[in-house]
């Protein structure tokens, strides 16, 4: 376990001491030795300064897409999980089976009808192109399908219902509050799925000022000569610029997470005992 930690540990280390040195630096000296606070200072002016600071752009971008899909997806998913769990209606377990076979589907296999579904109705170079399909999240429905089955009685809602509510006030006053724990996870889940999705975004945007945050550092790495030496561009973006570029993408999913981290753990062990 040290070792397969170490493996993985060794390169984000890297990458934070890459931040704090030149270029010189990370290519003839240590690898892990540290820079200094000037070095850091002058990578984010050379970051900042590519198009006009076209970064913090890429980040909004990344924050409108993410937070608008994860609105949609609380929106649908969380009912959609309820009924399946609760619900007693006509085509149930088809549909819970056919959330399951598109759940297992590779996001990337989705793109191309997606892209061809969105450029029928007109919507492909817009944010809808992007959020409508962030927001399509099976995995969080099941999640939600498992929490309610295995920790919301059913004889508390029969009770909610006895005592006169509508089958909207029992999932709002009841089910809801006990439904805390996997909202966050399913939030948190489509969170980070969404600001780390490239693909997706690369296909749906074709002008750059659009981009997310991971779709920009790609542009990044093309417009840099040290890792595309026939792009004939001259800039400051090199290997010091790339690796924070790297970390600033990284330090949003990293508060979130920081923030959410309690929610989370609950959400996870909910159903693993029995009193």
């Amino acid at each position: 376990m040290g070792l397969f930690v170490t493996f993985f540990a060794l390169p984000v280390v890297w990458l934070l001491l890459a931040t704090t040195k030149s270029d010189g630096q990370i290519l003839r000296g240590n690898p892990f030795s540290v820079g200094t606070l000037g070095g850091v200072a002058r990578a984010w002016h050379h970051l900042y300064a590519f198009q006009d600071g076209v970064i913090l752009t890429w980040l909004k971008n990344s924050a409108l897409y993410s937070f608008g899909a994860l609105v949609l997806t609380l929106v649908t998913a969380i009912p959609a999980g309820y009924a399946l769990a609760l619900c007693q209606f006509i085509g149930r377990r088809l549909l819970l089976t056919v959330t399951l076979l598109v759940m297992l589907m590779p996001a990337a296999a989705l793109v191309l009808p997606l892209y061809l579904e969105i450029n029928a109705v007109h919507l492909d170079g817009t944010i809808w192109s992007v959020i409508l399909p962030f927001s399509f999240f099976p995995f969080g429905v099941y999640l939600t399908y498992i929490y309610f089955s295995s920790n919301v009685p059913a004889d508390l809602l029969a009770a909610a219902r006895i005592d006169g509510c509508s089958e909207w006030q029992v999932f709002r006053l009841v089910a809801m509050p006990l439904a805390k724990p996997v909202i966050a996870l399913v939030g948190f889940f489509n969170f980070v799925g969404n600001w780390n999705n490239f693909f997706l975004p690369f296909v749906m945007l074709p002008d750059s000022s659009d981009y997310p945050a991971q779709v920009g550092l790609n542009n990044l790495l093309t417009s840099s000569s040290v890792f595309n030496t026939s792009s004939g561009v001259s800039n400051h973006i090199m290997r010091p610029e790339l690796a924070l570029a790297t970390l600033v993408t990284i330090v949003p999913v990293l508060v979130v997470f920081l923030f959410s981290q309690r929610a989370l753990v609950s959400g996870m062990l909910a159903g693993a005992t029995k009193e």
